[in-house]
């Protein structure tokens, strides 16, 4: 993304990001290389994060916060950074492009995705009181979140969930699985949303609450990890809640505003994933170009031949052209518009062009494309899970 195009204070943070990762992340990941090698060694047998990976992971969520990038896209009511969505599709997208798939101490360690972990918008429904218990811990990356909307048949249909909070005393009881969960196996807390009113859920006019429930609850429990497309583990999971007692000041927000309180999240974490798929791109765009132009067939190199050439110039395209949209819905989104129709567009845009900028890209390096050693197949195969809804 060119920065000329973004404000110079935020085309500065950017340099400095890199800096971070250069100075902070790579030393560790040096000093770790063989554990971070494979899969075989970063997952155990089910498929969880070993315990040194979390521990490394913890130290560069801890640098990231004390550099500042960890909570700079955090609500400044909340003491976060207070950037807005035109520097969350720069950044990530900056980021993704220098770093490439498959790091796992960079994605999404350095900088956590708005739903998801750190500094949360949806935290800002959280009641004053609680707030100097818990978000220190989350601020400085000693703690983390997650956010648990979907269920096994609840994904877009999100009045379809069948998890239920029931009032009991000073306390909500919740009882519900949820699934597709990212981080889901190692939060602290999870921000949960669950029906309490099911009539007004069935009528699709509400009923649907916020909690925040630490994960030490009685009650709580991971079921599993969930790997996709070959991988051996993973960071989403599948939670359960059996009965978990919840005290009615850990809601978020009034009771049965969950949905608006949830899309409070969902919607920028749209933008920053749309960001982080098409730096990938630019990626994987360089990796081609650099290969088409050293490696030679029939005499010349192969980036002298038109099909070659065919791949990278749609591959440009793509990349332009999801750009443009992202900044476009960024800075709607940066001057009081909600965007709803054009975030989803983005969304769906900017996955579905980095998964075919991947495949050409793949093509581009012939067999080497698909080994493992070049990491283009691993974010062929993050590009194309994050398509879906």
């Amino acid at each position: 993304m060119d920065p000329r195009s973004i404000p110079d204070d935020i085309a500065e943070i950017g340099r400095s990001l890199l800096r971070f990762v250069a100075q902070e992340v790579e030393p560790l990941e040096r000093a770790n290389a063989e554990l971070l090698a494979s899969e075989r060694t970063i997952y155990d047998a089910s498929g969880r994060f070993v315990p040194e990976v979390l521990g490394l992971r913890a130290e560069v969520r801890k640098r990231s916060a004390a550099a500042g990038f960890y909570t700079m896209f955090g609500p400044e009511e909340l003491g976060g950074g207070g950037l807005g969505p035109v520097a969350a599709v720069y950044l990530n997208a900056l980021l993704s492009e220098a770093t490439g798939p498959g790091r796992v101490l960079v994605h999404p360690v350095v900088i956590p995705s708005p739903f998801t972990n750190g500094l949360s918008p949806i935290l800002t429904a959280l009641q004053p009181p609680l707030r100097d218990r818990y978000l220190g811990a989350l601020a400085d990356g000693s703690r983390t979140l997650c956010f648990a909307l979907s269920e096994p048949d609840a994904g877009s249909d999100v009045f379809a969930m069948k998890s239920r909070a029931v009032r009991d005393g000073d306390d909500w009881v919740l009882t519900g699985t949820k699934q597709w969960i990212t981080n889901g196996p190692y939060a602290d807390h999870v921000m949960v949303f669950a029906v309490t009113d099911p009539e007004l859920a069935a009528a699709r006019k509400g009923g649907v609450t916020g909690f925040l429930v630490s994960t030490d609850q009685p009650g709580f429990s991971v079921v599993s990890t969930i790997p996709t497309m070959g991988h051996l583990g993973a960071e989403i999971g599948i939670l359960s809640f059996d009965g978990v007692r919840i005290p009615n000041d850990h809601r978020l927000g009034a009771v049965g505003d969950g949905m608006t309180v949830a899309l409070q999240g969902v919607n920028l974490g749209r933008l920053g994933l749309s960001a982080t798929c098409i730096g990938l791109a630019r990626w994987a765009l360089t990796q081609a170009l650099d290969y088409a132009a050293t490696r030679k067939t029939f005499g010349t190199a192969i980036g002298n031949h038109q099909a070659v050439q065919a791949l990278l110039a749609d591959s440009a395209l793509d990349i332009y052209s999801a750009e443009t949209m992202l900044l476009d819905c960024a800075r709607r989104l940066e001057h009081g518009d909600r965007a709803l129709a054009e975030l989803s567009m983005v969304k769906l845009h900017c996955t579905e062009a980095a998964n075919r900028v991947f495949d050409r890209c793949m093509q581009v390096h012939g067999g080497m494309g698909l080994t493992n050693e070049l990491r283009l197949e691993d974010g062929y195969r993050f590009t194309r899970s994050m398509g879906l809804p």
